[in-house]
């Protein structure tokens, strides 16, 4: 059975956040909730059932689950990450919100799109922390921690997507605090730097 309307964009607000966190977790437990019928897609999303789609979205979820706990390298996956994370949620708002108006369309893509950047860049402002510490028990740890959440998000959000978009909404405040914190600190750091030469 179909979402309601403020169910979908409820769905959708916690499935973008989970999406900007790990976007190949995000599809692969999309896809897999769809096959054993626990969600039911909007039919421009049945592709993500398709077991083509799940083995692949797992492959690069195997990947980057090794490739984003190595200190020094996730960074520079996670920048990469910021051409696939962000679109690829965005497209699913689009695809998923096609019964909508044109312009509530548009307004959820954005929103998607929205809410995973700020999931990635509150990833990325993390992962700038905790880096430079020399054990890697840390890194790995939140790296964990934020394949976890992305896929316990993602469920959660199948089965309650109103409460969790209420979570999203906080997970969405702790994240700007971070980036502005974390950007605060770089630029005094860099001021400082500036004024010792």
């Amino acid at each position: 059975m179909p979402l309601p309307g403020n169910e979908l964009i409820a769905l959708l607000v916690a499935i973008s956040f989970a999406a900007g966190l790990n976007v190949y977790a995000t599809v692969a437990t999309l896809g897999l909730l769809a096959r054993v019928n626990v969600l039911a897609l909007p039919p421009q999303l049945h592709l993500l059932s398709n077991w083509w789609i799940i083995a692949a979205a797992l492959t690069l979820f195997a990947v980057e689950f090794f490739a984003d706990k190595v200190p020094a390298f996730d960074l520079i996956w996670n920048a990469l990450h910021t051409f696939i994370r962000v679109p690829v949620a965005a497209l699913l708002a689009w695809q998923a919100t096609t019964a909508l108006s044109p312009g509530e369309q548009l307004a959820a893509t954005l929103a998607g799109g929205l809410i995973a950047f700020i999931a990635h860049g509150g990833k990325t402002a993390m992962r700038t922390v905790v880096t430079p510490s020399p054990e890697p028990i840390s890194n790995m740890s939140l790296s964990l921690g934020e394949d976890v959440l992305a896929v316990s998000l993602t469920w959660f959000a199948t089965v309650h997507p109103l409460m969790a978009a209420s979570v999203t909404a906080v997970f969405l405040l702790l994240a700007l605090l971070l980036i502005r914190w974390i950007w605060k600190a770089l630029n005094a750091l860099f001021r400082s730097a500036q004024e010792s030469f």
